[in-house]
C-alpha cells in the first residue's frame, strides 16, 4: 500500500506522511556522524571517516563558507555540495552589498526555505543531507542543524548521522560542562 504514495514529494499517505521526506531523513541517518558544540566564546564542529579501502579517498563533510562560518554535513555528499555552494554565494552577495558578514541564523533560514520548498514540488525530491551550521556573528557563537523537511533548530550541543543515538546521550550528560569550555575543551569534548 505504501507504494502508492512515495512516487511523489506532494503525495501524502493515509496517515499524513509524506516518504520521500521520510527517506531523505534516512539519508541523514545513515549518514557520517557530525558533532557541534557550542560554548558562550566558540562553537566547533567535527566529523569522522568512516573507514573505507586505502586506496580510496575518504569524501570531505566539513565545508567553509565564510570567514565566520562552515558546516559540516550527514547524508548525501552531491545534494551537499549544492547547498554549500548557495551558502557561499549567498555570504558572498551579501558581504557584497552590505559590506558585513551575513548572521549566521538569516543564512540558515534561506537554506530552510531551499529545503523546505523541495517538498511542495512533485517534479523534485527533498535534499537528503543534514546540516550542522556552525558560526559566529554580531550575537556571539551559533550552532544550527537543518532537516530535509524544511526545519532548522539552534542548539549548544548536537549530533547527527550514524551512531548519533550515543553521541546525544554523551553531549546531555556533559551539557553544562560545555557552555563554559574554551575551544581546547570543546574539541576534546567532540573527540571523547
Amino acid at each position: 500500500m505504501a507504494r502508492r504514495y512515495d512516487s511523489r514529494t506532494t503525495t501524502f499517505s493515509p496517515e499524513g506522511r509524506l516518504y520521500q521526506v521520510e527517506y531523505a531523513m534516512e539519508a541523514v541517518k545513515q549518514g557520517t556522524p557530525v558533532l557541534g558544540l557550542r560554548s558562550g566564546t566558540h562553537v566547533v564542529i567535527a566529523t569522522f571517516k568512516k573507514a573505507h579501502s586505502e586506496l580510496a579517498q575518504p569524501q570531505q563533510k566539513v565545508f567553509k563558507l565564510d570567514d565566520h562560518m562552515c558546516i559540516g554535513i550527514s547524508g548525501l555528499t552531491a545534494d551537499a555540495r549544492v547547498l554549500a555552494q548557495y551558502m557561499r554565494n549567498e555570504c558572498l552577495n551579501h558581504r557584497y552589498i552590505y559590506d558585513a558578514p551575513m548572521s549566521v541564523g538569516r543564512l540558515v533560514s534561506q537554506v530552510a526555505d531551499m529545503s523546505q520548498q523541495k517538498t511542495q514540488n512533485s517534479s523534485k525530491r527533498p535534499y537528503g543531507v543534514g546540516l550542522l551550521v556552525a558560526g559566529c556573528d554580531e550575537k556571539g557563537p551559533k550552532l544550527f542543524e537543518t532537516c530535509p523537511s524544511g526545519n532548522f533548530f539552534e542548539y549548544y550541543a548536537m549530533a547527527i548521522g550514524g551512531r548519533s543515538t550515543s553521541a546525544k546521550t554523551y553531549l546531555e550528560k556533559h551539557f553544562e560542562s560545555f557552555q563554559t569550555a574554551s575551544v581546547e575543551q570543546l574539541i576534546q569534548g567532540v573527540l571523547d
